[in-house]
């Protein structure tokens, strides 16, 4: 006799509409009659593992809602990146508990838990059904148009490299932004939405999908310089050189590394200033000023994409449906099928699970610096609506009279 319990967990970083996803989940599975509990599990699997549960059946269908218009994880997330025993733990926990239902909305690692953890329960001859929920702002899932989390993260980019556009005509120097990205710069490219004019910033991009070269940054930097009188630049943190090494790592003298190795790019404002310095150093310019967006991007409120919240909301029904309708589990994905409509398909997990997707080589331009018209179109729709938009001034100009000769 089935129990009807299921469980929800957020993991990795957090978005400014994964609550929609948990809302989804919440709302679409009470009107299943054969569920009985919907628990969350606190601070994602280490929630799991330490048995750290909230009954969401009690909470209130008003009280959701608002809780899923706003960013940020509700139940709270884990940098933990489950292993073979790691996830064997957590499947004695749901068997434990008699959960059948396992949904866990996240980015790469997220899927490879769930694909770990189905595998155990396939082993044991215990009937549970897990699906992975898609949410990274990196637009880095595999199998995925794009990914809940990114497009109102892109919207952030655009705007914020629009303002610093203006900020940067107005007091002409070199301006450089570094934004999240360690291997897709798909975040990073989103600047470019921010242009209006055809002397708007930022007048270079730099991704990690190409090779990084410093002589030649300063050489773009220099170029652009010269030619508009000011540079706003681009760069995801996870630019490299040929062999692959962090621009990051070759510039700093000291380098600080997270748990699992990785060294720390979105922590520290430190790939910005090394920038700036090789700038000044090198070229002489002495206005040029540096920000790291880090956590910003991932969760600020008031600038949240419409379509986004949208396709977030329906990945968290569309993963109650799967599990509830069909006898399989697998990831949930976007597939765009118009200029702008989506549908939603369930992939298998290994389809998912462990892979990197980055930017497309038909994005970005032939030399490495911009994006493509392909880019912008592909992007433009996922914004939403209601992009502030930018104006100039057509003065005017007065003779002068002192200094005419």
């Amino acid at each position: 006799m089935s129990s009807g319990k299921i469980l929800v967990a957020q993991g990795g970083g957090p978005t400014a509409v994964i609550n929609q996803s948990l809302a989804g989940v919440v709302l679409e599975a009470r009107r299943f009659r054969n569920v009985t509990r919907i628990y969350g599990a606190l601070h994602g699997v280490r929630g799991i593992v330490n048995e750290e549960f909230v009954d969401l059946t009690q909470e209130t269908s008003h009280n959701l809602e608002l809780v899923a218009a706003t960013p940020s994880s509700a139940l709270g997330s884990t940098r933990d990146k489950p292993d073979l025993k790691y996830c064997e733990e957590i499947f004695k926990v749901l068997k434990a508990h008699e959960i059948e239902h396992f949904f866990y909305i996240g980015g790469n690692d997220s899927s490879d838990t769930v694909r770990i953890v189905a595998e155990q329960a396939q082993a044991a001859g215990y009937p549970l059904r897990a699906i992975h929920i898609p949410k990274t702002i990196d637009n880095d899932l595999v199998g995925n148009d794009h990914t809940p989390g990114f497009p109102s993260a892109a919207r952030f980019v655009a705007q914020a490299f629009a303002g610093a556009n203006l900020d940067n005509a107005s007091l002409p120097g070199v301006y450089v932004g570094v934004v999240m990205g360690r291997h897709a710069g798909f975040l990073t490219a989103a600047s470019a939405l921010g242009k209006k004019f055809p002397d708007d910033g930022p007048h270079l991009i730099y991704l990690p999908e190409r090779v990084f070269s410093i002589e030649q940054f300063l050489a773009d930097v220099k170029e652009t310089y010269e030619r508009y009188g000011r540079c706003v630049i681009a760069v995801s943190e996870g630019i490299h050189d040929a062999s692959g090494e962090p621009i990051a790592t070759l510039l700093a003298k000291e380098v600080e590394r997270d748990a699992h190795g990785n060294v720390q790019l979105s922590g520290t404002g430190a790939l910005a200033d090394l920038l700036c310095d090789e700038i000044k150093d090198k070229l002489g310019i002495k206005r040029v000023r540096g920000d790291t967006f880090g956590y910003l991007q991932r969760s600020f409120i008031g600038c949240v994409s419409d379509v986004d919240q949208r396709e977030a909301r329906e990945v968290g029904e569309k993963a109650v449906q799967f599990a509830m309708w069909g006898d399989r589990n697998g990831s949930v994905a976007i597939k765009r099928t118009g200029f702008y409509s989506v549908d939603y398909e369930l992939l298998p997990l290994e389809a998912v699970a462990g892979k990197t997707r980055v930017m497309e080589d038909e994005f970005i331009d032939a030399r490495g610096t911009g994006v493509t018209d392909a880019f912008r179109m592909y992007l433009r729709p996922l914004l939403g609506s209601g992009m502030p938009d930018a104006y100039r001034l057509r003065p005017a100009a007065v003779p002068k009279i002192l200094k005419a000769k």
